[in-house]
């Protein structure tokens, strides 16, 4: 029983490993694309909003939205959170599908792979990419205006619950 643990442990630093030397190899390739052209590579300051706006909106997509559950569902399972008021994705099994899970299950680190990709797209296709990002980020926005609103709406239920009604 310990040794199975043990090989499922290595099996996943195992895989980490080769998402980081995947990562990392791609970064090593994109970087050498169009090395020596005149024109240096430049992300906006208008780019980097939409990358930040469309990695937050795609990481929340990928690890928790119910239309990519069937893309998760290999890897992860979902499960009510710890005030039984929503879902959250946990990584299922061990080994491999539980290091990929894992990272599927993280809108952070889908985040920095999508934010990877899509830097690579303003390099190689700015305009299909700037396209992608114009939607996504409107998304991204849309989604933190959502938030904020059931947020105050939340702290205004609250509020009402505890306040006491005026006596006559």
């Amino acid at each position: 029983m310990a040794e199975q643990q043990h090989d499922r442990k290595r099996q996943e630093r195992a895989t980490y490993n080769a998402l980081i030397a995947i990562f990392l190899g791609l970064f090593a390739a994109f970087s050498r694309l169009g090395h020596g052209k005149e024109a240096p590579f430049k992300v906006t300051g208008l780019d980097l909003t939409m990358l930040g706006l469309t990695s937050f909106r795609a990481g929340r997509l990928v690890a928790y939205d119910q239309v990519t559950e069937p893309l998760r569902s290999p890897v992860t399972d979902t499960e009510p959170d710890s005030y039984g008021t929503s879902q959250t994705t946990v990584a299922e099994g061990s080994g491999v599908r539980k290091a990929i899970g894992e990272l599927v299950a993280c809108p952070t680190c889908v985040g920095m792979w999508v934010s990877a990709f899509l830097v690579y797209g303003l390099r190689i296709a700015p305009v299909p990419t700037r396209l992608f990002l114009a939607f996504t980020s409107a998304s991204g926005i849309a989604e933190i205006l959502d938030s904020a609103t059931e947020a105050l709406s939340w702290t205004g239920s609250a509020e009402r619950k505890q306040a006491k009604p005026p006596s006559d």
